[in-house]
């Protein structure tokens, strides 16, 4: 087994060599690592059902559906890649330019970061997003994956390992750490001088002990405690629509809503709609109902679980749904300032005056109006794919796509000039 300080050492020595590719020669590498990878099929999927068959029993239906694969997501995952292909160079942009009295011409040329570790969790998918975005953007990846995964995630690096080389590329451009023990995950946190950029993408414990931890840059991703506030002037049936695409159509993402928001003077109308939908209509056709966690006053509208004290604070990636009633859009505003983690939220409402509000005041990295927060995704942005949801400020925040993995420098162009 190959330690992860040898995989860090390698990395770095591999780095000038991506870093002088043309875009043409990175586009080829992409194309050719997205057909070895739809070739490899057979292989990912044995790796995949050893992970399942040893997972099944230890983690919730729910989760296991994240970890699976089949032909469909295979294909998705190189359509993504080649997507990513299609996308305009980052490296190399010349993001501003001056020139100075003297005659000295400065330019702010966007470059890569470097090495890029990504501590994931069990996301078979993000292998290959986060492998195809570093080496677009001229970074040299290092994956570290979590234990469920780990057989997934292994055969997925080999048939993009395969792709670099028939491009006749070093096979560290991309690199999976062997070692999935916290020890691993520790080394690239401390790795300095190794890892120009660390992004833990995973659950709650995961990403505070990346950024309690970490010795080298890092950025915040993923948690997702998720509102839709339903608003007193609110088209109640797109309402029940958004909640429900929102919570139901893949509850273990971190665009998964979370907590719903309803005015108090629409309650009594919506929330029998809202039971109806999630969870008489879920029962009845033999999907998994929704919990509904229920506010105090809620509870006196429909039947569920009363809410605990915990649960407008957690992020259950489950069929359950945190419910409370607020007066109006200030305190639903209030509500998610509070509780919410600062990926997404939503407003549903036909009243421009309480979107607007909405949008101004929300401090998330993605606030919608009328719509689901499942759209924060990179794919749906635009962007091929993502590296991760950035729930910070500084320098990359929303989707992670190219642009956030590259940072800048100064190219200056004289002609003898002295100071």
């Amino acid at each position: 087994m190959i330690t992860t300080s040898e995989i860090l050492k390698n990395a770095k020595a591999v780095k000038p060599i991506i870093a002088a590719l043309s875009t043409e020669d990175k586009n080829r590498a992409i194309m050719t690592m997205a057909d070895c990878l739809v070739a490899a099929e057979a292989d990912i999927l044995a790796a995949n059902k050893l992970d399942l068959d040893a997972a099944k029993g230890t983690i919730s239906d729910v989760m296991l559906d994240r970890l699976a694969l089949n032909h469909d997501r295979i294909i998705g995952m190189a359509d993504g890649m080649r997507n990513v292909a299609k996308l305009p160079d980052p490296v190399g942009r010349v993001l501003k330019s001056h020139t100075c009295e003297n005659g000295l011409v400065t330019e702010k040329t966007a470059v890569p970061m470097g090495v890029v570790a990504i501590i994931y969790e069990s996301r078979p998918n993000v292998t290959s997003d986060a492998a195809v975005l570093a080496f677009k953007s001229g970074n040299v990846c290092v994956l570290r994956g979590g234990k469920e995964a780990f057989r997934t995630s292994s055969a997925i690096v080999a048939a993009l390992r395969n792709g670099l080389e028939r491009e006749n590329l070093p096979k560290e451009l991309i690199s999976i750490v062997e070692d999935t023990t916290r020890t691993s995950a520790n080394e690239l946190m401390t790795a300095v001088g190794f890892v120009d950029l660390l992004i833990p993408r995973g659950g709650k414990g995961l990403i505070s002990a990346c950024i309690q931890n970490a010795k080298v840059p890092c950025i915040e991703t993923g948690t997702g405690i998720c509102t839709v506030y339903v608003d007193g002037a609110a088209d109640l049936e797109k309402a029940v629509n958004i909640v429900e695409n929102a919570k139901t159509s893949r509850p273990s993402v971190c665009n998964a809503c979370e907590i719903c928001l309803v005015d108090k003077t629409v309650a009594d109308k919506f929330l029998p709609m809202l039971k109806a939908r999630l969870v008489d209509e879920r029962t009845a056709s033999g999907k998994a109902p929704v919990e509904l966690r229920l506010c105090e006053n809620a509870i006196k509208l429909i039947d569920g679980t009363p809410a605990g004290e915990d649960d407008f604070d957690t992020e259950f990636l489950d069929y359950i749904l945190a419910v409370k009633i607020v007066d109006g859009v200030k305190e639903a505003v209030e509500h998610i300032s509070l509780h919410s983690t600062g990926h997404s939220e939503a407003i549903v409402t036909e009243n421009a005056k309480a979107a607007d509000y909405f949008t101004v005041s929300v401090d998330s990295a993605a606030v919608y109006v009328n719509a689901s927060t499942r759209f924060t995704d990179g794919g749906e942005f635009g962007l091929g794919c993502e590296m991760g949801i950035s729930t910070q400020k500084l320098h990359a925040r929303g989707p992670m796509g190219l642009e956030e993995l590259t940072t800048y420098k100064y190219i200056v162009r004289g002609n003898g000039q002295t100071r």
